[in-house]
């Protein structure tokens, strides 16, 4: 059967601050412009971020901010990109500013800023404990405006891409309400799909999180850089792992344990709480294995915040609190909440240069494929993300983006699209429809997610990869012989977490086999059985590939190195 065509100059595929970011300069290029997205674009998981968006202002030199992430990042950010992150911070805040973004101020009138984890200087500028969504919202008006053309409620499941000349020209996606395929033909083609936390049990991150965009560009042979990065977040509710955010220790929450003891004297005597995530993170969850953990399991930490007073919170945390009445039934003005890390950043994801412009390898590019926010790796972050560059990253590399295709797309011709380049996508739908098997999505999803938080999560070592690479394959086994119960046209939940779920298999062996083949610690890679950074051997970016057995093929390229040599990462 064949697919029909739809030709446009650009589509992009994810509507969250890249996205939109993106959007909006290609459409106000005079660019006929489509948007794709699983959900409305105002339920995408920027609207999730709390905290803040970093940028030097006022008197501070961006240098600081710079040498901060560098650092943060334990070195193995690529210190070009890193630069032309931090020395654009505050553009970008003035760009948000002047499309209506408000942000909370400080008594003089200039932007408030609040500290964040592992940064020398209060430079997270935010709005309350809403910051994401209130620029999500702004940004995604203003494309709107523009004239971009949202399409909420299509599935992505394939890229058109020749691999001969290294060219895109479109993607496959069906209709969530219909199941009705459709060719989306285009000269320029962005991924902007988010991250992979929801790889792991305790995480937090939206549903929609799943990290498709990976995945379909492994298919196409094309590599994923440094995916063993995975960064938890220290200060999820220890029930469910829904983020509170960072802003709660930058207002000056305190951990204790079980004991009574502020216990982050003990890992990070100079920064305390305010360390930067990965070292936070450790140290919770160190507490909680040698017993000194909280609650009826010692299965958490207290965040203490009842020594702010109650107008701070209701000023500055208001969605905290409520987020802690509401799924621990604690209003964290009068009482300690209960909190462990959890599942929250991806570091890793589709290699592009400054310019958004996506690798086909390690030393060429591919023609009209972008990608940018949490689905890229232009390696600003390194092997450890500070907190509030997420939303900063997002929306300049969004922009980025969208000013490159722009300048890009006089020089690219459009390479037509056929009707049977829908094939692919479509035989895969229709097989999980139409097979057999005995086994559930719930089932083989919740048994990846549980083992790759027991076995390649905060703490690592060879004995528990080598465990998980055998689980990978076991589960990839299971998913050949996977049953739907649902065999629907219209909104087929389960239809579309059967082929999330297989996206899932394939970048968790990417996590795995990178995990396994850094012998050493840096920034979220922490290896039990290599506890020490080694420059010598792995100051470098791990490309992986995957073959359609499941088997990962890795190579290396090197950190790009400005003026921030590698020192020792002390907090």
């Amino acid at each position: 059967m064949s697919t029909p065509i739809e030709i446009s100059d650009v589509v992009i595929v994810g509507a969250g601050l890249a996205g939109c970011a993106a959007a909006k300069e290609c459409r106000e290029a005079g660019l006929k412009t489509i948007v794709l997205t699983k959900l409305h674009p105002l339920r995408s998981h920027s609207g999730a971020a709390q905290g803040g968006i970093n940028a030097a202002l006022n008197e501070e030199s961006a240098l600081s901010h710079e040498f901060d992430t560098v650092k943060g990042g334990d070195y193995l950010g690529d210190q070009d990109a890193v630069k032309l992150l931090t020395d654009k911070a505050p553009e970008t805040i003035r760009w948000l500013e002047r499309m209506g973004a408000v942000f909370s101020r400080r008594e003089d009138g200039t932007i408030a800023q609040r500290p964040f984890g592992g940064q020398s200087v209060a430079r997270a500028c935010y709005a309350k404990d809403r910051t994401g969504l209130t620029c999500l919202q702004t940004i995604y008006e203003q494309a709107t405006r523009a004239g971009v053309d949202f399409r909420a409620e299509w599935f992505v499941g394939d890229l058109l891409y020749e691999a001969q000349t290294r060219r895109a020209y479109g993607v496959v996606a069906y209709n969530l309400a219909t199941l009705e395929f459709r060719i989306f033909n285009a000269k320029a083609i962005l991924f902007a799909t988010g991250g992979y936390a929801r790889a792991y049990a305790i995480n937090s991150n939206a549903h929609c999180n799943t990290g498709d965009g990976l995945s379909i560009f492994a298919r196409r042979n094309l590599p994923l850089e440094d995916m063993e990065f995975v960064q938890f977040h220290p200060t999820g509710l220890a029930n469910n792992g829904i983020l509170i955010s960072e802003a709660a220790r930058g207002e000056g929450g305190r951990l204790y344990n079980g004991l009574g003891e502020r216990f982050m004297e003990r890992y990070a005597p100079a920064k305390l709480e305010l360390a930067p995530r990965d070292v936070v993170s450790r140290a919770i969850e160190q507490e909680i294995a040698q017993g000194r953990g909280v609650g009826e399991n010692k299965d958490a930490i207290w965040l203490d915040l009842t020594h702010l007073e109650t107008a701070i919170i209701e000023e500055r945390l208001p969605e905290l609190r409520d987020l802690a009445l509401t799924f621990q039934g604690r209003d964290l003005a009068k009482e300690r909440i209960a909190i462990r890390a959890t599942a929250h950043y991806s570091m890793g994801g589709i290699p592009t240069d400054i310019r958004s412009r996506v690798r086909a390898t390690r030393h060429a590019l591919s023609i009209g494929l972008y990608a940018a926010g949490e689905c890229a790796c232009v390696s600003v972050h390194g092997a450890n993300r500070l907190g509030a560059n997420s939303l900063l990253e997002a929306v300049l590399f969004g922009r980025i983006a969208g000013e490159t295709i722009v300048r890009d797309l006089p020089t690219i011709l459009l390479r037509h699209a056929f009707p049977r380049d829908g094939d692919r996508f479509r035989s895969e739908v229709q097989t999980l429809l139409k097979n057999g098997g005995s086994e559930s999505v719930a089932a083989l999803r919740t048994r990846l997610q549980e083992s790759m938080t027991a076995h390649a999560g905060i703490f690592r070592d060879r004995s528990s990869l080598e465990k998980m690479r055998t689980i990978v394959s076991e589960i990839r086994a299971g998913f050949a012989a996977i049953r739907l119960g649902d065999k629907s046209s219209a909104f087929n939940t389960e239809l579309m977490e059967a082929l999330e779920l297989g996206h899932m298999i394939d970048y968790a062996a990417l996590i795995v086999e990178g995990a396994l083949a850094r012998e050493e610690s840096r920034g979220a890679h922490y290896r039990d059985d290599f506890p020490e950074r080694n420059d010598k051997q792995f100051l470098k970016h791990t490309f992986g590939t995957i073959d359609t057995d499941g088997a990962v093929s890795l190579s290396y390229a090197p950190v790009t190195i400005i003026r921030h040599q590698p020192q020792a990462r002390t907090y």
